[in-house]
């Protein structure tokens, strides 16, 4: 009987808070080719130039801010994701990282060493990204092709639109709408425009129109924009959120060319002026909160919504280990699990 497991595949962080470990890490994560998507001689020198001799210092404070007596929050609670997925289920759990550690290639080195044949790749980003989701499944799958091309695979899908995904974050969310608030803001990764430009397989449809995004079409497969709109109109939709407290935005944009707007920091500056004083910021982009919601939001938004005029502030935690988000991963592995079962039946 052959034997299974699950790779959960998510973002990664650098090893520690010290400058180096930084560099590192941001040099492996920028020099991405779906990261900054231009000529790798360009990238190099835009990366080894203009970023790396300050940004990695600056980072490095970020991260101290934030960091856990473990480690970096984003891989602890990861782990323990993992641990609480492996009480629900029958297969071995491995978590590999796009860039760090554990890395995803060591994973795979481990995989076959302990002599899975088939693995169920599942990465934790719930919408269809060129730089997250579809980098790290690239980087997964081209591992295992050199690494154990004999190991069979399957992958899941984006779950952005599941009714199940929806309920996990209103559950997440709910002990902050019961209180008092004015308004919720949905912030989002951001990501430059022309990558759902190149992610268009018309190459006509994407940011072409006004509305593009709510009118069906095949694009809406692979693009960003469309689903992160329809996470937030089904959550709205099931959460009973009236369309006048709510709102959109896009975080952590990097470079001169333009992303997808409106921007989270501009948004965080504006509300008071719109009579905002009580403010709930979800990020449901990110299942782990990270450097990106622990640090750039509920520190460094606060203080601009604050010093704008607004008086009370709470970033939403993202997923991490609510009960609801591991029972839903659970449901996936047993998803997968049932379907091999019924094809070893057949052999």
């Amino acid at each position: 009987m052959a034997k299974k497991a699950v790779l959960l595949l998510n973002l990664g962080s650098p090893d520690s808070t010290e400058v180096a470990n930084v560099r590192r890490y941001l040099s492996q994560f920028l020099m991405d080719e779906r990261v900054i998507d231009v000529k790798k001689w360009v990238r190099w020198m835009i990366v080894n130039l203009f970023i790396l001799p300050s940004r990695p210092k600056e980072s490095a404070e970020a991260y101290k801010s934030i960091w856990l007596k473990e480690g970096s929050p984003l891989i602890v609670t990861s782990e323990k994701f993992a641990d609480l997925l492996r009480a629900q289920i029958d297969v071995p759990v491995y978590l590999g990282m796009r860039y760090g550690n554990p890395s995803t290639e060591g994973q795979v080195r481990q995989m076959k060493k302990d002599g899975i044949d088939e693995v169920l790749i599942f990465p934790l980003y719930p919408h269809y990204a060129m730089s997250s989701y579809e980098s790290a499944l690239v980087c997964a799958t081209e591992a295992l092709k050199s690494i154990a091309p004999e190991m069979d695979y399957e992958v899941v899908n984006p779950f952005y639109d599941e009714e199940d995904y929806i309920e996990c974050l209103i559950d997440a969310a709910r002990p902050y709408l019961i209180e008092e608030y004015d308004h919720l803001l949905f912030s989002f990764h951001g990501i430059p425009e022309k990558h759902l430009v190149k992610g268009d397989p018309s190459h006509s449809h994407c940011l072409s129109k006004e509305g593009c995004c709510e009118r069906p079409h095949p694009a809406h497969a692979t693009c960003y924009r469309h689903q992160c709109l329809e996470t937030v109109r089904r959550f709205v939709n099931q959460a009973n959120i009236p369309a006048s407290k709510y709102s959109v935005s896009f975080q952590s944009r990097l470079g001169k060319d333009p992303w997808l707007q409106p921007y989270t920091d501009k948004t965080l500056e504006a509300l008071p002026g719109r009579g905002v004083k009580k403010l709930l910021v979800i990020c449901p982009a990110f299942v782990t909160d990270c450097l990106e919601t622990l640090e750039e939001i509920a520190m460094e938004g606060k203080e601009s919504f604050i010093e704008a005029g607004g008086e009370r502030f709470h970033q939403i935690p993202c997923l991490n280990l609510n009960k609801k988000w591991v029972d839903f991963a659970a449901s996936k592995v047993h998803h997968f699990t049932k379907k091999w079962k019924r094809a070893e039946a057949l052999v």
